[in-house]
């Protein structure tokens, strides 16, 4: 791959389909494979399962995922069908076990992030920077 390319992937996620998660997962982990170092790309992987989770949950609709890829950035899209926006806060409430952790984790260890209202739906995004020197 030249420098000045960009790699893409879009993938469509069914309603439910939570396994659908490791397999985007999985194909994010293959599209950066030889174009980022370990570390940056582990958090992407984590990051992107979060939001896709987040959309297959918390929607039940289904969920379109775009991840493009230049030599030292890299954006994910996740977009789902349903209006409304997350809440402001995105602090659980301390008896909630584990859920309700996605977006704390993105708003930490993303470089960038935001949510963007769509006509139907929206799309939560991040940045990283982090690709092969």
């Amino acid at each position: 791959m030249e420098r000045h390319e960009v790699a893409r992937m879009h993938r469509r996620v069914g309603r439910s389909d939570l396994a659908a998660v490791g397999e985007v997962r999985g194909a994010v982990r293959e599209l950066l494979r030889y174009r980022w170092r370990d570390e940056p790309a582990q958090v992407a992987e984590l990051l992107l399962s979060e939001l896709v989770t987040n959309a297959l949950v918390h929607t039940g609709d289904g969920a379109v995922v775009a991840v493009s890829v230049a030599p030292r950035r890299l954006r994910v899209e996740v977009r789902d069908f349903v209006t409304g926006m997350p809440p402001e806060s995105h602090v659980p409430p301390a008896d909630d076990g584990t859920h309700g952790r996605g977006l704390i984790l993105v708003e930490s260890l993303a470089d960038s992030w935001g949510v963007r209202p769509h006509a139907l739906g929206k799309v939560v995004w991040f940045e990283l920077d982090g690709g092969r020197p």
